[in-house]
C-alpha cells in the first residue's frame, strides 16, 4: 500500500487494504488514492507505510497507527 501527504496535512492512501492499513474503516483494496477521513480537522506532518500497517504524526505531536 501507499500513503501520500498533501501540503495542507491531509493523508491519502491506496493499494492493499486487507489488514485495515489504508485507514478507511474497512479491509478493502483501493486502486485509486482515497482521503483518510479520520484526520479531518487535524494536520498530519509525516506518514509511513509498513507491510500491513500505517503511521502518522500530527502537528500536535500525536502518533497514530492503524492496520
Amino acid at each position: 500500500h501507499s500513503l501520500a501527504l498533501t501540503a495542507d496535512g491531509a493523508v491519502w492512501s491506496w493499494g492493499d487494504g486487507d489488514s485495515g492499513q489504508l485507514g478507511h474503516d474497512d479491509e478493502l483494496n483501493q486502486s485509486l488514492p482515497k482521503k483518510v477521513e479520520a484526520f479531518a480537522g487535524r494536520r498530519v506532518v509525516a506518514v509511513s507505510a509498513g507491510a500491513a500497517h500505517s503511521l502518522a504524526l500530527t502537528a500536535d505531536g500525536a502518533v497514530w497507527s492503524w492496520g
